[in-house]
């Protein structure tokens, strides 16, 4: 999947990604017709957890959630790793189990751990060179796989807009492949990013209602953003489906006369269903064959 998505960072239009949080938001953005998809730690930590984007979320448990995704569907993923979870031989680790699953790209932040939503107010973060080894090592552990690294500031709120810019540039400079200034707070930021990092890919992460405006992927790509993520639009309109569902069944006592519901048979085709029943068939003993026999 790394080449894959190498491939799709050389189109010369801005890539657009979806925030997923389990396998059927994957899959879902897949059928659409999604190229590649995105794991933010506010989703899984959310879905998962029940909690918000507090550090609560351990490397297991991500490196679960995002594999299990990344094996539901036949696009690309991109990870967010947090903070790597540790030093740099903890980045290494990750990194490793990372490749081992078949990820194509990974965030790797430079928060003090615990660290939090990107969005929220309260955030740390560590020395610039100290994200710096973080980088290459995370560029050492991923070996020959060519993975993609993303390299992510938190550095706009704490210590100001210049300052995350330059540490954007200095990870770009130790080795990542894309940097990611987080939570711009107008289109002035964006467009400031954009013309001090003319040759460096960038990244921008759209939440509603969060510190940055929400632009179009043509609105960023005129900027000078190389990919652009929604990363809980999809969360959010599930919640609010569900909760209109739930709401109409405690009022109602029936789930009759509420309509924004995929069908049965849809669902089973979006989890593939016929796939499985034909397998079955086909693995399915005669009942007339004697014991032993096939």
């Amino acid at each position: 999947m790394t080449k894959t998505f190498r491939q799709l960072l050389q189109q010369p239009q801005t890539l657009i990604l979806p925030g997923v949080y389990d396998c059927i938001s994957a899959k879902l953005a897949e059928k659409i017709g999604f190229e590649a998809i995105f794991t933010s730690g506010f989703g899984i930590s959310g879905s998962t957890l029940g909690k918000p984007d507090y550090g609560f979320l351990t490397a297991t448990e991500m490196l679960n959630s995002a594999g299990k995704i990344a094996e539901s569907v036949t696009i690309p993923l991109i990870a967010d790793i947090d903070t790597g979870y540790g030093n740099p031989l903890n980045v290494i680790r990750t990194v490793t189990d990372i490749v081992r699953l078949g990820i194509a790209g990974i965030i790797l932040e430079d928060q003090e751990w615990p660290k939090k939503c990107g969005h929220f107010a309260g955030k740390r973060v560590i020395p610039a060179a100290d994200h710096i080894q973080k980088i290459r090592a995370a560029v050492q552990a991923r070996g020959k796989s060519d993975l993609v690294i993303i390299a992510r500031t938190d550095a706009r709120a704490p210590l100001g807009l210049d300052e995350a810019i330059n540490r954007g540039r200095a990870y770009y400079e130790a080795g990542a492949d894309i940097i990611f200034i987080e939570a711009p707070q107008s289109i002035e930021d964006l467009r400031a990013i954009a013309s001090a990092l003319p040759n460096v890919p960038l990244f921008a992460n759209m939440i509603e209602g969060g510190k940055t405006p929400v632009l179009s992927g043509q609105q960023l790509q005129a900027l000078g953003f190389k990919i652009v993520v929604y990363p809980l639009s999809g969360l959010f309109a599930a919640t609010k489906a569900m909760m209109d569902c739930l709401t109409h069944l405690r009022q109602q006592g029936t789930t009759a006369g509420f309509t924004n519901l995929v069908s049965f048979p849809q669902f089973e085709q979006l989890i593939d269903v016929p796939h499985y029943r034909q397998l079955e068939q086909q693995f399915t003993v005669s009942e007339a064959s004697p014991p032993g026999e096939a």
